[in-house]
């Protein structure tokens, strides 16, 4: 029987360690680091979030396509498309924001906007909006703004009514500009704003300058009902004591002084006359109130009726 012949130890050692150094190298190598295992992680994690964020990111910028189109174009088309996808994203109107508003009905003004809470954000034109508001008399001008996710930011700036002008039996609100803003809540502006009344035709062009000239006589605009335009060229002030005064088509302001002076000097306001005439420049012609018939003569009543007008000269 043939005798094995063992390996020395020494050999035998050796090998041992050889192998255990080849198979602690391969270990090594094949093993991914510890930073290769998170950034494994990180991507696995970040394969959802690309893709939101990609669509956002499309959201976005089609958003601001559309925010140019609606300076002067129109793609409905392409908006209800991006309004579905990102009401899918959840944009849709949570949030109504008006700023500005004062005197403009809300619910004529939520009607005008036509954007309602539950509306896809990208699924109205903001052009179309502003222009809606812009045709309510009380608006002077708007801003239209999304602020997404689900915000819609409403700016108004609002048109002051001036003073009420009566035309044909029609009452309208003009502002400093003489322009209608329309017949909404005529009464309840004119009492609670306090606004003064104009008739005629021609009377909103003329009423600022009219007004304006009355400011340093607040004693007689304190009396004051409102203005008849007449002719288009000259005023007719109403006191609230029934009296008129007839201011000339030109130089009203200087007019307006010599009726202050006469107030100041002998309170001519304050006394029952009918007419004051300030056309001339050089005269005030007073009419009185005609005196009650207390059934005296002829004489008496003819007497009466010479005394119906007085002349106050000026030089």
């Amino acid at each position: 029987m043939p005798r094995v012949a063992k390996r020395p130890p020494i050999v035998e050692d050796q090998a041992r360690v050889a192998h255990a150094r080849m198979m602690a190298s391969a270990s090594v190598v094949d093993r991914p680091s510890q930073r290769d295992m998170l950034m494994r992680r990180a991507r696995r994690m970040m394969r959802p979030a690309i893709g939101a964020g990609g669509i956002i990111i499309i959201i976005f910028v089609a958003s601001m396509v559309l925010r140019g189109t609606d300076q002067g174009g129109s793609v409905s088309g392409v908006r209800t498309v991006l309004g579905g996808i990102g009401s899918v994203m959840g944009l849709n109107v949570r949030n109504i924001i008006i700023d500005g508003r004062e005197n403009t009905p809300e619910p004529l003004l939520r009607h005008a906007l036509g954007v309602m809470i539950g509306q896809p954000m990208l699924g109205f034109s903001l052009n179309d909006a502003r222009g809606r508001l812009l045709s309510l008399g009380w608006v002077a001008d708007a801003v239209v703004e999304r602020r997404l996710p689900d915000t819609l930011v409403v700016r108004l700036i609002e048109r002051a009514p001036f003073a009420v002008w009566q035309d044909h039996g029609q009452f309208r609100l003009i502002d400093r500009n003489g322009e209608t803003m329309g017949e909404q809540d005529v009464g309840r502006a004119s009492q609670e704003l306090d606004l003064p009344l104009v008739v005629g035709p021609g009377a909103p062009e003329a009423t600022t300058e009219l007004f304006d000239e009355m400011k340093p006589y607040p004693d007689i605009r304190s009396r004051m009902v409102g203005a008849v335009r007449v002719g288009q060229e000259r005023w007719n002030l109403v006191l609230k004591s029934g009296a008129t005064v007839m201011l000339p088509g030109e130089d009203q302001d200087a007019a307006l002084g010599r009726l202050q002076a006469l107030q100041t000097r002998m309170q001519l306001l304050d006394r029952p006359v009918k007419v004051v005439d300030l056309r001339l420049a050089d005269r005030v012609v007073v009419r009185p109130e005609p005196a009650p018939d207390t059934g005296a003569s002829g004489k008496d009543a003819s007497k009466s009726g010479n005394d119906a007008g007085t002349t106050n000269k000026h030089p």
